[in-house]
């Protein structure tokens, strides 16, 4: 089959409309129509009159907002729902440790009971593996080969209150409540809001 594009020009123009359905990919609602889409592109660069009023895209989108919004807001309680019974089931293992914040987390490998523990004024350099309660990881520095070094008071609150009670060589699973991580917010795409996340956490130095 012969290249239906076959000009610099088209490449560029059909890698924009490449681009622009991405966009849409990563961000759709439910009904929405690419012809419509295409329609209203090309409407616009050619400066036709719309078929559609302004009126009614300003009524469609309030509509669509407030559709996603509660899609959002559902999604979001099931998330809070689902951390907290983890949670709760989890702080029954003898293993576990709950502090007054609501941290928990258990010993995988014990440092020097002696050793310097970092304070919140710190630079560290630890190993992790952080993964969503599905078991879903989303990061991991031992992934990647390489550990990490950041301030302690520069990460979610469940971090630096964990790394301070670690000295050099301790290593710790922390099952983090959404609160004490990225609570509403969430983090990109791979943490939503109201998600309680687990992290393996080596302390390899202060630094």
């Amino acid at each position: 089959m012969a290249d239906k594009y076959t000009t610099l020009e088209q490449h560029a123009s059909y890698g924009i409309g490449l681009q622009m359905g991405q966009q849409l990919a990563d961000n759709p609602f439910d009904g929405l129509d690419i012809e419509a889409v295409a329609a209203g592109v090309k409407a616009a660069f050619t400066e036709q009159e719309p078929e559609v009023t302004d009126e009614q895209i300003r009524a469609a989108f309030g509509v669509i907002s407030e559709r996603m919004q509660a899609e959002q807001a559902e999604k979001a309680q099931l998330l809070a729902g689902a951390g907290e019974e983890f949670l709760a089931e989890n702080a029954k293992r003898a293993e576990v440790t709950v502090t007054e914040s609501g941290l928990q987390y258990e010993v995988l490998a014990a440092g020097a009971a002696d050793g310097e523990k970092p304070t919140a004024e710190s630079t560290v350099r630890t190993h992790y593996h952080g993964t969503l309660i599905d078991g879903t990881v989303f990061d991991s520095s031992y992934q990647r080969g390489e550990p990490a070094e950041f301030p302690v008071s520069g990460v979610i609150a469940g971090w630096t209150e964990a790394l301070q009670l670690m000295t050099p060589g301790t290593k710790l699973r922390l099952y983090v409540p959404h609160e004490l991580a990225y609570g509403e917010r969430g983090a990109g795409n791979a943490i939503a809001p109201f998600s309680t996340l687990v992290f393996d956490v080596e302390l390899i130095a202060i630094i």
